[in-house]
């Protein structure tokens, strides 16, 4: 599952890059605009993992206290 559109047009960015690192991935043919796509792309999905988290924080504190005291819910009819 993605986080943007997959089918959004590319747009044009300006990056300063350390020229050596740079060199590097151009001798290793390294698609420099597909590898920082992929990375900002887990970047995005992992803020908005933290960002989800934080926003339930409150929830899932509740949910687990519940369970806690009174246990999982329907746990009298599991056969395991």
């Amino acid at each position: 599952m993605s986080h943007f559109d997959l089918a959004a047009p590319k747009r044009a960015v300006n990056l300063s890059l350390n020229a050596d690192l740079l060199q590097q991935l151009k001798a290793l043919n390294i698609n420099l605009s597909q590898t920082v796509e992929q990375h900002l792309a887990e970047v995005l999905r992992e803020a908005r993992r933290q960002q989800w988290l934080a926003e339930n924080q409150a929830a899932i504190a509740a949910y687990n206290q519940c369970v806690a005291e009174e246990g999982l819910p329907l746990e009298s009819y599991r056969m395991f």
